[in-house]
């Protein structure tokens, strides 16, 4: 340990989070050309409606195995679904990368999201190996792994895919990759999850410190009121997690946020690779994964060293996306050097507040209650934050593609209509943060 902070431990959970993330993210650059390549699509303009059922199918699995992922590691333990969860993206994220259709597609990303169910339990155990000052510092480091796992993953979608195409001096068309243009980012991120699925059988169990403790207690209470006492502590700490106000406040902030981020996570990439004709950049995969490269970077230094900081002040600057995302429509009418700097000072932004409003919110929740519901808490705002993320590719992609179809309209023609209802999202989401929505549990 380094000033009382467990290194090993940080080291280990935040490459389990970037794992997950880079599995969940890396197909946002190149699905835009997997679903024209699936020649499902009848038109240019039907590809977002597509994409957005692929970017939803991981959600929605995840959706229904999170409270069943958290009872789990309330009862067994941490460390066995960090495990299982790591191991099924080795399997399934390597099966998608083998896709030939769009039911294949969907159904290995489903089942990835069903058996994935790292989340919860991580930020659980986040909370349980630091003592309560560090918990900013440890949720930061999960908020951090997160974001840079948002970046990372798209960035090696949008580099690695395709590689006949652009290295066709060391992969030919006939070659594996050249058959399946989409598996070389998906190999290279499952062969990193498998090496990460060994590390996790190193990690500290968490659980058993909390059950000795409680043992402990019992067994030195010598008062026969005691018992009573106890059953009456019990009793209230198992309260109805529905019930949890300062719980359930925080995770439906989450939520809201999470429909809006994943929906712009998904549209942003359809939007820089679309034509120009239809208000796009005309992007590669490799221009839209160097653009979230160096967001990512700037989001490692800001989450790294000022977001402890920024914690309490960052919940009233989100207000900043709402003009930001309204400029998107304007920053596409530059060029050159110009669109570039822009374009990548917007994405900078756009996803530091974005990391940093969730990370105060995972802060929010793993305080409002105690450590043996910790493990279904999380699986329960996981569930919840996963049907947000389920609906916000599913959407965004469905209204992108209609945003296209209507670019001579009298009001907010094309993808002006996108991103002012992304604005709508994200100005409910702000409003939750404060009181009287928003309401934290007395200590």
């Amino acid at each position: 340990m380094l000033h009382g902070l467990p290194i090993k431990e940080f080291l280990l959970l935040w490459i389990v989070v970037l794992s997950s993330a880079l599995a969940i993210t890396s197909l946002f650059p190149f699905i835009y050309f997997m679903i024209r390549d699936f020649h499902i699509a009848k038109r240019e303009e039907d590809i977002g409606f597509y994409a957005g059922f692929i970017g939803a199918s991981y959600m929605l699995g995840r959706a229904l195995t999170s409270i069943m992922w958290g009872t789990i590691a309330d009862r067994f333990g941490r460390k066995p679904v960090i495990i299982i969860g790591t191991a099924s993206v080795v399997v399934f994220n390597t099966l998608f990368g083998l896709s030939t259709n769009l039911w294949m597609a969907i159904s290995t990303r489903f089942l990835l999201g069903s058996l994935n169910g790292v989340l919860g339990p991580i930020k659980a155990y986040a909370s349980e190996i630091v003592k309560e000052e560090y918990q900013a510092l440890a949720m930061s480091a999960v908020g951090t792994a997160w974001g840079a796992g948002l970046i990372i993953g798209p960035a090696l979608g949008g580099f690695l895919a395709q590689p006949a195409e652009k290295f066709p001096a060391v992969f030919s068309t006939g070659s594996l990759f050249g058959r399946f243009p989409y598996f070389l980012p998906c190999l290279i991120i499952s062969l990193f999850a498998f090496i990460v699925a060994i590390a996790c059988f190193w990690i500290h169990e968490t659980l058993h410190t909390h059950k000795s403790k409680k043992l402990s207690s019992a067994l030195e209470s010598a008062s026969p009121g005691s018992s009573d006492e106890a059953d009456m502590n019990e009793g209230s700490s198992n309260e109805s997690l529905i019930k949890n106000w300062p719980l359930m406040s925080s995770i439906i902030a989450y939520c809201v946020f999470s429909i809006h981020d994943l929906a712009y996570t998904e549209i942003f990439s359809l939007w820089a690779e679309s034509p120009r004709r239809l208000g796009g950049l005309s992007y590669s995969t490799q221009d839209v994964g160097l653009v979230l490269a160096i967001s990512g970077f700037g989001l490692l230094v800001f989450q790294t060293l000022l977001y402890p900081v920024a914690e309490k002040i960052i919940g009233p600057i989100m207000i900043l996306s709402i003009p930001l995302l309204t400029s998107y429509h304007y920053i596409a009418m530059l060029s050159g050097i110009t669109l570039s700097i822009v374009l990548n000072c917007a994405s900078l932004v756009k996803n530091i507040l974005a990391t940093s409003i969730e990370t105060g919110l995972f802060i929010l929740q793993n305080r409002a209650v105690e450590q043996h519901q910790r493990g279904a808490a999380n699986g329960l705002a996981t569930m919840l934050m996963s049907l947000g993320k389920a609906a916000g590719p599913a959407s965004g992609g469905i209204l992108f593609s209609w945003s296209e179809k209507r670019q001579d309209a009298d009001f907010l023609p094309g993808d002006q209509m996108v991103f002012f209802i992304l604005n709508i999202i994200e100005l409910i989401g702000v409003l939750m943060i404060f009181k009287p929505f928003s309401v934290q549990r007395r200590q």
